[in-house]
């Protein structure tokens, strides 16, 4: 598949997890902290300045924001992580994101996980991962704001997150600057290559189809006292 990246639109925006419609494409999604710069890396793959737009509060857009590209949806999840919320609006953005990685309506071909490269990963950022490696979903980290850091900065952080990360060695990272555009060719072909296999993995006979009448209860994804995301096998 050829992915035309400047011919996207936003569709729509969802609030609760009940509101989702079950998948009719393949679906990418970007997740991570508020201010990792999401809406810009969404921005820059789209060659657009403004589609993906950037909350002027930060960890107050609670919404899962759908934009159209051709034959996929690209899903932005809400920014987590922001320290000053009230823990029912952590609860709130957690349920969202959570549910929507759970709900096996989803036909998703990749999740972007964001990480500010100049710093070592938040405890939210490490629950994400645990999750998505425990689930079994399949996902690439993107290093946000590369252009920030000096080459022996770079190369300094590049090795820390080797112990910061779970599995780091096995997981695709790309670094990425919304500034100089670095980064941006690979996001996209890893992408394509997520959406072709993820479609070649759909019509093979075996697979079997998403169920579309799964109680909101059982896609919601179980969380702390906190909002942070539990991984089923930790």
């Amino acid at each position: 598949m050829n992915i035309n990246w400047s011919n996207a639109k936003f569709v729509t925006s969802f609030g609760k997890l009940s509101q989702l419609p079950p998948s009719d494409r393949p679906e990418i999604c970007f997740s991570g902290r508020s201010n990792v710069g999401k809406s810009s890396l969404i921005n820059k793959l789209l060659n657009r300045k403004s589609l993906a737009r950037v909350s002027s509060v930060p960890g107050k857009t609670v919404t899962i924001n759908f934009y159209e590209l051709g034959d996929i949806y690209l899903a932005d999840l809400p920014g987590y992580g922001y320290a000053k919320v009230s823990k029912s609006e952590k609860l709130g953005w957690s349920d969202l994101i959570g549910g929507y990685l759970a709900d096996g309506r989803r036909q998703l071909a990749l999740v972007v996980q964001l990480i500010d490269m100049r710093h070592a990963p938040s405890k939210d950022d490490i629950q994400m991962i645990n999750y998505l490696i425990d689930n079994e979903l399949p996902f690439i980290i993107a290093l946000t704001k590369s252009d920030k850091l000096k080459k022996t900065e770079r190369e300094a952080r590049m090795k820390a997150f080797a112990h910061e990360i779970p599995c780091f060695e096995d997981i695709t990272v790309v670094p990425f600057s919304a500034v100089t555009g670095e980064g941006t060719e690979e996001l996209r072909a890893l992408a394509e290559e997520a959406v072709r296999g993820f479609e070649a993995y759909e019509e093979d006979e075996d697979f079997p189809p998403p169920p579309d009448d799964i109680p909101e209860a059982e896609i919601t994804a179980h969380t702390d006292e906190n909002g942070f995301l539990i991984p089923r096998n930790r």
